[in-house]
């Protein structure tokens, strides 16, 4: 089976430098492993039988419905299962988990993410509506709502954090969680030792950028 690597619009915006590390570590642990820069919007032209590793929770969706002949398992599953990643020690640091709604029915997505923060040494604080119960961070409004009652919902998802930080596996996760008020912690950021960057968060900004690479790849 031929594997490629799909860091997704969001990762490549965020820290193109992170997207690389990924790409460089699954080089070194299954081999030749190429990436894929493809929006998940557009048609891939891949080989039937192909494998897409991927990072992002609407790349996981789209390629499992959109398109045939080509089969998806996230990042969080491979290293989950890995006997080499360098795991960083977080000393039992406590944070609140926030599940990405496009995996509301992938429970394997779920638990391979709580055991990357377990071999984190991180103690995950479940929010009341969690896993297959998650409710969206609310940036899936943008686009229905305005802008302003989009981070209403932000708010609002934030608010049922149980804890100031939460870990996050979706980097506009990243940007509701800080207009909620919390601190956010990217899963990537942590796996490789970096605090989680802020970077452009207001909803019109963010997916104006997102637009861009979109239509660019």
């Amino acid at each position: 089976m031929k594997k490629i690597y799909a860091p997704g619009c969001a990762l490549v915006i965020y820290r193109p430098a992170l997207a690389k590390s990924v790409l460089e570590f699954l080089n070194k642990e299954y081999g030749d492993i190429s990436e894929h820069l493809t929006c998940c919007r557009h048609e891939p032209g891949l080989e039937d039988g192909t494998q897409i590793i991927n990072t992002c929770a609407g790349c996981d969706r789209r390629y499992r419905e959109l398109y045939e002949g080509i089969s998806t398992v996230s990042l969080w599953e491979v290293l989950a299962g890995s006997k080499t990643f360098p795991f960083p020690d977080y000393k039992g640091a406590e944070m609140a988990i926030h599940d990405a709604c496009p995996t509301r029915t992938e429970e394997r997505v779920h638990s391979a993410i709580r055991t990357l923060l377990e071999r984190m040494n991180i103690k995950v604080l479940e929010p009341k509506n969690t896993r297959t119960k998650a409710i969206c961070c609310g940036d899936s409004f943008y686009g229905v709502l305005p802008a302003e009652q989009v981070k209403e919902q932000m708010a609002k998802r934030a608010e049922e954090m149980p804890c100031e930080n939460v870990a996050v596996y979706c980097v506009s996760c990243i940007k509701a969680m800080h207009i909620g008020g919390k601190k956010p912690r990217y899963i990537v950021d942590l796996l490789f030792g970096q605090e989680t960057a802020i970077g452009t968060y207001e909803p019109e900004e963010w997916h104006d950028e997102l637009q861009k690479f979109i239509d660019g790849h």
